[in-house]
């Protein structure tokens, strides 16, 4: 069996996922990984794949047939992206809800140019949640749609905050408002806001003689991912860090509550949730089933940026239609 090649770019928590997720996908294999660090620097589980500096990404066009992009959404996958997708097949996890319209935008305009294809926001959410909301709509179109987010550590919230001059580290957790999860549950469709929702909890490891007031400001202020919420601000020694928060849980709820019948006499609640030891691991793990979604696309010469909505389940799958029918339907 021809395997499908596949390349890292990133070596953090979601590029150490991507390479051990390889092992329960048997139709791919690792080819290189690809860091903004000196690779002398990085030691990585796969015998024999070379990391190589990211400027070397080029040299590598005819030898890998989907680049998975690892890097944070908050600087990274914005200025990576549109460069890689004019030299690679792509997935990512661009997860910035509201600048995902402009971040496809850039990003099709170079896969249709370059011809290939790139998956951007694929996860759980920008991702997984993403599908059951738009299922859940097509189902109860006179309904409400809620989605909570943890308890758990977002990565993509925690890279936000590390980026923070005078931070040496930082874990970011959403947590949901329990009392508006038991409203929905009810039927109540309540009108809440982010803050009614989530809080966000910051545990901050400041670097020695930081302005520790400056780094909180900046974390409360923050656009598009805490200025809106209730933020509580930590700050922490690394052993702490390290011995209370060296965990990456998360998970969430989808809930559509809608109606049917005459006068919307009929209450129906729809909800899909997840419940993740490892936030990263998961991730990882929905981007290489998207991974072998990019490259069929690609084969097919389908080319362009397409996102979790635009992709058939049945292109994630290793198995056969005939397979598939048989065992799922």
């Amino acid at each position: 069996m021809e395997k499908i090649r596949i390349g890292i770019t990133g070596y953090g928590n979601l590029g150490k996922g991507v390479e051990s997720g390889l092992e329960h996908f048997p139709d791919m294999e690792l080819k290189a990984v690809f860091t903004r660090r000196d690779p002398a620097g990085i030691s990585i589980r796969s015998h024999g794949v070379p990391v190589l500096r990211y400027d070397e990404i080029g040299s590598y066009r005819d030898r890998i047939d989907v680049m998975i992009l690892c890097g944070g959404s908050a600087t990274d996958l914005a200025e990576q992206a549109p460069v890689v997708a004019g030299m690679f097949n792509t997935v990512d996890s661009f997860d910035i809800h509201a600048r995902i319209p402009e971040y496809y935008g850039r990003v099709n305009e170079a896969a249709l140019s370059s011809r290939h294809a790139c998956i951007i926001s694929v996860g759980w959410d920008p991702g997984l949640f993403s599908v059951a909301r738009v299922y859940s709509n097509c189902i109860l179109p006179n309904g409400n749609d809620y989605t909570f987010w943890g308890p758990g550590v977002s990565q993509g919230h925690s890279d936000a905050v590390r980026r923070i001059k005078g931070v040496k580290d930082a874990k970011q957790y959403t947590v949901p408002v329990e009392s508006a999860i038991e409203k929905v549950r009810r039927g109540e469709n309540p009108e809440l806001t982010k803050r009614q929702k989530h809080t966000r909890l910051c545990y901050v490891v400041p670097e020695e003689g930081a302005d520790l007031n400056s780094i909180e400001r900046m974390i409360r202020t923050m656009p598009d991912y805490f200025d809106e919420y209730a933020t509580t601000v930590s700050f922490i020694s690394a052993e702490t860090l390290h011995r209370e928060h060296g965990r990456m849980p998360h998970g969430g709820f989808v809930i559509r509550s809608g109606a049917t019948g005459e006068n919307g006499i009929n209450r129906h609640i729809i909800e899909y949730s997840l419940k993740l030891d490892s936030n990263p691991e998961f991730t990882s793990s929905v981007l290489l089933a998207y991974a072998r979604a990019a490259y069929r696309l690609a084969m097919r010469s389908d080319f362009g940026a397409k996102t979790v909505l635009d992709i058939p389940p049945a292109m994630l799958s290793a198995l056969s239609g005939a397979e598939l029918r048989e065992k799922f339907l």
